[in-house]
């Protein structure tokens, strides 16, 4: 699917062309996308293109032929001030120095590869759930900067007094598929652990489905962000279940997030993938 969504991209470098669009392309969301994206190639699916764009960019300007105005519109630039900008930033030489001879910086398509290396442990079990309230404190994010704002959530969750009255043990993240890049993400516990619903917070119903249950040892976050790069890597590739996309939930269990022996889980749904599939 990385593969499919890479193509998607490369034949549309000159269009104006959004996260949303991409994801849609390979029938995930966009925050499910921009994350095995991020996990697999090490950039974000914006930083691609743009950099594939200005790899382009530098390739059409250094033929001599093409004026600065012209490329600088076909590769979705407002001005050639900010075009100009980007690509120096990028090549290490102006548009007009690359025009007059200066070297370029050329980065190829990437081509997703799994790797199996075998050895690697990795603790899970496969359990059916019955459908749960979960009553969470929630707001949209965008999946491009959602890395750095959810953990700013959860520390203005236990900064405020009244929010942090309500146990906040479970992180949700509501990943179905949409037309845009926004996606819910909530930080709360079980309906059934607290009385009503408090001023700040709603009802998230997750359906019955059947999880993968990850467990993580060690310190917050390495410890879950390891255990999501491993999912990705090592076990979805390979696994006799694909992703459903839904609800996930990070399970913070009671201890010092901070020792080497804190245990925390990854709860994914999932179901099981055709063999056909599997070929």
């Amino acid at each position: 699917m990385i593969n499919q969504a890479i193509s998607f991209m490369e034949e549309r470098l000159t269009e104006n062309v959004t996260l949303a669009d991409v994801a849609n392309s390979v029938n995930l969301s966009a925050f499910h996308f921009q994350r095995a994206f991020s996990l697999l190639t090490g950039m974000s699916p914006t930083e691609y293109l743009r950099k594939r764009r200005l790899s382009q960019a530098g390739v059409e300007l250094a033929d001599g032929e093409s004026k600065v105005i012209d490329v600088s519109l076909k590769y979705g630039y407002d001005s050639p001030e900010s075009f100009t900008k980007a690509f120096t930033r990028f090549h290490g030489s102006s548009p007009m120095q690359v025009k007059n001879g200066s070297s370029i910086r050329f980065m190829n398509r990437y081509t997703v590869q799994i790797k199996i290396d075998g050895g690697c442990i990795m603790e899970y079990k496969i359990e059916k759930w019955d459908a749960v309230d979960l009553l969470v404190h929630a707001r949209a994010f965008h999946a491009e900067t959602s890395e750095q704002e959810i953990p700013a959530f959860w520390d203005a969750y236990y900064a405020d007094e009244e929010l942090r009255k309500i146990p906040g043990y479970l992180g949700v993240c509501a990943q179905q598929k949409t037309e845009g890049d926004e996606f819910r993400y909530g930080i709360g516990c079980k309906a059934s652990d607290v009385e009503g619903v408090p001023e700040g917070f709603e009802i998230l119903h997750v359906p019955e489905n059947t999880w993968a249950v990850f467990k993580c040892v060690g310190p917050m976050p390495k410890a879950i962000q390891d255990t999501w790069e491993k999912i990705y890597r090592e076990w979805l590739p390979v696994a006799d279940y694909e992703l459903v996309p839904d609800y996930d939930i990070e399970n913070y269990l009671p201890g010092d997030p901070s020792s080497r022996d804190y245990v925390s889980e990854i709860c994914i749904p999932v179901r099981k993938r055709f063999k056909s599939e599997m070929k």
